[in-house]
């Protein structure tokens, strides 16, 4: 099993910025890939960004340029940096953990809110 745990949400003013961190522990091994997901109210989770262990990473348009994803191994945890935050990224956003090649297993975080105000 793997434990995510996420820090970093809270309320911010439009154009303003946020860290999101996510620790994983557990058992680590073999994760190859973590990414955040966040989810508005009413609306379905939808993919943020992700980062491969080898650091290749991949953004939703939406946060292009705005967002950053980026992992420190020594410390299994993973950061999302966002700027110029935007109303429409208010959401829940989760850290996710994807584990394996055959037998894919994905870990979820418990959420941390981010509300950006206009």
């Amino acid at each position: 099993q793997v434990q995510l745990v996420e820090s970093g949400g809270g309320l911010v003013q439009a154009g303003g910025s946020l860290r999101l961190s996510c620790a994983a522990s557990g058992s680590i091994a073999g994760i190859n890939a973590m990414g955040w997901y966040r989810q508005a109210t009413g609306k379905q989770r939808e993919l943020v960004a992700t980062i491969t262990s080898g650091g290749t990473t991949n953004y939703v348009d939406a946060v292009k340029g705005r967002f950053t994803i980026s992992r420190d191994n020594a410390k299994n945890t993973v950061y999302l940096q966002m700027n110029s935050l935007k109303p429409e990224d208010t959401a829940v956003y989760y850290c996710n953990a994807r584990q394996g090649v055959l037998n894919i297993r994905n870990y979820w975080g418990q959420g941390t809110q981010v509300t950006v105000s206009s």
